[in-house]
C-alpha cells in the first residue's frame, strides 16, 4: 500500500531534521514504489512513500486541504470515499482529486477526531493541522494496518509504518523488552502495545493519538470496540443474508485504478472470495496458488476453483529452506515474529505482483465464522466443566494431568495431558493454555536466570482472561472468537500479511473481515458456525451452490508444511545457529536447554519443531540486531 513516518518536535517553533525524515521514509521505499513526498514546518515533518492504487495520476501525497493548513500522509483503503466526498462537497468543502485520502482531510475540517467513525476500511495515517497545533495519528479499527511511535528523549515523537524507520532517529530506547520476549515465546509473536524494544509502541487498533505542542505527553484514546450483542436468527433467513453481505464486501473491495487479482489456496474461504469477485468482474480474474507437494499439496482443488470461475490461473510450487527463512524474519517484520506460514505467504504475494498491483484474500473467515478446531475443543471442554464442580477439576482432574505422560508419538487418542490439564483450569485460563505455543513451564526451563529475574512473574495470559471477562457472554465459541479478532488476527493474520505484502509492494485486501460482516458474524448463534465438528457451519451452507462439495468439505489444512522432518535431517546446522556466538552472547536462553531440544527432536523422541522454529527465528531477528548483550535487558523495568 503505503508508507508514512513522521518527526514531532516538542517546541512548535523547533526545526525536524530533514535528513533524518529522509532517511525513515526511505526505509520504507518498499511500502511505496511509486514515489516519495514530504512536509516540513517548525515543529512538524511528514515523509511519505506512495503505491498507487487510486487517482494514481493525482493523489500524491503529502496531500492537503483547500488552504494548506491542514496536511495528511496516508495508508490504506476507504470504502465509502465516494460518498463521503459526496456528502462533504455538499457542505462546502473542495475537492481537487479523486482519491479516497483527501476525503479524509476534510472528514478531519468536519468532524475532528470523530471523522474516524465515519471511515470505512482499513488505515493508518498521520494529519497535521496547522492553526490548531494539532498532530493526530490513528489506526484502523481491526488493526489491518501498521503505525508504531515512540517518545523521544527530548519529548518529541516520532512514527512510521515499519520498525525499520527508527533505526537512525537519535534518543530513543533501544533495549529488549523482556516482556515482549516472553510474548513472542508465549504466542510466537508480541502483542499490541508492546514491540521488541522498550521504547517503541504499536498504536493499538481503534486507537488515536492526538498530540499537541505544550500539552503533556497523552495516551491511546479507544475510538471503537466490537460490539458482542447476539441476534437470534434461524439458519433459513441466515443464509441468504449472509451471501448479500459478503458480496457486497467483495464488491467494494474490487475498486482499484490497478491491475487486480485474488490468493487461491484451495481453502473454503480464499475460493468463496474468488467465486464472487469472478462473478463480479467482465474480464477473467488472476488468481494466485502456491503448491506444497505430497499431502499438504493443495493446487487441485484451486485449480478445480479456477476452472469453474474461468480464471487466469498462476501456480507456483513453494520450495523453500525455513532454516535459511527464519533469518529472513527479523529485516521483514522488524522483530521476531514466529508464523512460519509467513514464509509461504510472502512467495504468494510475490507471485502476485508479477501481475498485479492489488489482490484480495480469504483472511478473517475462521474468526468470523467459527473455522479453527481449537473452537471446537474450546466448547467442549467449556461443556464439561460446567458438569464439574471447580474443586473436582483443579484437584481430581489437575493431579491426573500432572502425572499422565505427554506422548507426542502415540496416536491421538491417548495424548490426553493437554485435554485434562484444560479441563483442571478455568476458561480463559484453558484458552489460553490452547494458543500457546511454548507452555510456561518450557519457557522457565528455557530462559537463563537472568532473563526469569526480569521477567518478575509477568503473565501473558493475564490479557486473554481480560478479553474473556470484557466479552459477557456465556456463549464459549463467541468467547474464543473475541479473544483471537483482539490478538491472534490482529497480532499474527493480519501483521503477517501486511508487511510480506508490503515486502513485495502489493496491497492486500479482506472482504471476511468488513466491519459489518465482522459484527454480524459474530452475532450469529453458535450452532450456526459450529455445528458438532462443522467449523464455518453457515458460510459452507451458504457456498454451497457457489463451490464444489470437495472443496467445502474436507479436511482443514494450514498454509504451511511443518518443518520436522528438514529439522531433524539438518540438526547440524540448528546446533549451529541455535548454540552459536549470537545465542551465547545475548545472555537470554539456557544453552544446555537448547542443545537438549535439538537432541532429543534429531532421535525422534518428541517433536520440537515449534520451539526449535520459534528460536531460529529469534536468532535471526538478533544476528540482524548485532545481538543485543544481556546487560541491555537486565535492568528492565516490568
Amino acid at each position: 500500500m503505503c508508507g508514512l513516518a513522521g518527526l514531532f518536535h516538542p517546541d512548535r517553533d523547533g526545526a525536524v531534521d530533514p535528513a533524518l525524515l529522509r532517511r525513515m521514509t526511505a526505509a520504507l521505499a518498499h511500502r511505496g514504489p511509486d514515489g516519495d513526498g514530504f512536509y516540513h514546518a517548525p515543529g512538524i515533518g511528514l515523509g511519505h512513500r506512495r503505491l498507487a492504487i487510486i487517482d494514481p495520476t493525482g493523489g500524491e501525497q503529502p496531500m492537503f486541504n483547500e488552504d494548506r493548513s491542514v496536511v495528511i500522509v496516508f495508508n490504506g483503503m476507504i470504502y465509502n470515499y465516494q460518498a463521503l466526498m459526496a456528502e462533504l462537497q455538499a457542505l462546502g468543502h473542495v475537492f481537487r482529486t479523486r482519491c479516497d485520502t483527501e476525503t479524509v482531510v476534510h472528514a478531519w475540517e468536519e468532524w475532528g477526531p470523530d471523522c474516524l467513525t465515519r471511515l470505512d476500511g482499513f488505515f493508518a495515517f498521520a494529519i497535521w493541522d496547522r492553526p490548531r497545533g494539532q498532530l493526530f495519528l490513528a489506526r484502523d479499527r481491526l488493526g489491518k494496518k501498521p503505525l508504531h511511535y515512540a517518545f523521544t528523549a527530548d519529548g518529541g515523537l516520532a512514527f512510521a509504518s515499519e520498525l525499520a524507520a527508527f533505526a537512525t532517529v537519535p534518543g530513543l530506547d533501544r533495549t529488549l523488552d523482556v516482556r515482549a520476549v516472553d510474548d513472542f515465546f508465549t504466542y510466537g509473536y508480541i502483542q499490541d502495545p508492546k514491540t521488541i524494544y522498550r521504547g517503541i509502541h504499536k498504536l493499538p487498533a481503534a486507537h488515536s493519538l492526538l498530540l499537541q505542542h505544550g500539552a503533556p505527553r497523552p495516551a491511546p484514546r479507544r475510538y471503537w470496540a466490537l460490539r458482542t450483542d447476539s441476534h437470534a436468527v434461524s439458519e433459513a433467513e441466515a443464509l441468504p443474508d449472509l451471501v448479500t453481505r459478503f458480496r457486497d464486501s467483495v464488491r467494494q473491495r474490487l475498486i482499484a485504478d490497478v491491475p487486480l487479482g485474488a490468493f487461491l489456496s484451495g481453502g473454503v474461504d480464499s475460493s468463496a472470495v474468488v467465486a464472487f469477485a469472478a462473478g463480479l468482474r467482465d474480464s477473467p480474474l488472476d488468481t494466485f496458488t502456491i503448491g506444497f507437494g505430497g499431502d499438504m499439496d493443495e493446487t487441485p482443488y484451486a485449480q478445480m476453483v479456477a476452472a469453474r470461475y474461468g480464471t487466469t490461473q498462476h501456480n507456483e510450487a513453494a520450495t523453500m529452506d525455513v532454516i535459511d527463512a527464519a533469518r529472513d524474519q527479523g529485516r521483514v517484520f522488524g522483530e521476531p515474529f514466529g508464523d512460519s506460514s509467513s514464509v509461504p505467504t510472502h512467495r504468494v504475494c510475490a507471485l502476485a505482483r508479477r501481475h498485479a498491483t492489488v489482490a484480495i484474500s480469504g483472511d478473517g473467515g475462521d474468526e468470523v465464522f467459527g473455522g479453527y478446531r481449537r473452537y471446537q475443543w474450546h466448547r467442549m471442554t467449556e461443556a464439561v466443566r460446567a458438569y464439574l464442580p471447580a474443586g473436582v477439576r483443579r484437584g481430581v482432574i489437575g493431579q491426573l494431568a500432572r502425572v499422565y505422560p505427554k506422548m507426542d508419538w502415540a496416536p491421538r487418542w491417548l495424548r490426553a495431558k493437554y485435554t485434562l490439564t484444560e479441563l483442571s483450569l478455568d476458561s480463559a485460563l484453558g484458552y489460553f493454555r490452547m494458543v500457546t505455543k511454548t507452555h510456561r513451564q518450557d519457557r522457565q526451563a528455557l530462559y537463563s536466570d537472568q532473563l526469569r529475574t526480569a521477567l518478575d512473574g509477568y503473565d501473558p495470559g493475564a490479557l486473554v482472561a481480560d478479553l474473556m471477562d470484557r466479552v459477557g457472554t456465556d456463549d464459549a465459541l463467541k468467547a474464543a472468537q473475541y479473544v483471537d479478532i483482539n490478538t491472534y488476527l490482529v497480532g499474527d493474520i493480519l501483521t503477517k500479511v501486511d508487511r510480506a505484502s508490503m515486502a513485495n509492494s502489493l496491497e492486500v485486501r479482506a472482504p471476511l473481515l468488513g466491519i459489518s460482516l465482522v459484527e454480524w458474524g459474530l452475532s450469529l448463534p453458535a450452532e450456526l458456525k459450529l455445528r458438532g465438528t462443522e467449523g464455518k457451519y453457515l458460510l459452507k451452507r451458504a457456498m454451497e451452490p457457489y463451490l464444489p462439495r470437495e472443496v467445502l468439505y474436507r479436511t482443514k489444512q494450514g498454509f504451511s508444511k511443518s518443518p520436522a522432518a528438514l529439522f531433524r535431517r539438518e540438526a547440524d546446522r540448528l546446533r549451529a545457529r541455535l548454540l552459536g556466538p549470537v545465542m551465547q552472547d545475548c545472555g537470554l536462553f539456557q544453552p544446555g536447554v537448547i542443545a537438549g531440544l535439538i537432541d532429543q527432536h534429531a532421535a525422534g523422541a518428541m517433536d520440537h519443531s515449534q520451539k526449535l522454529w520459534l528460536l531460529l527465528v529469534f536468532e535471526g531477528f538478533l544476528a540482524a540486531q548485532a545481538a543485543p548483550q544481556a546487560a541491555a535487558f537486565a535492568d528492565a523495568a516490568v
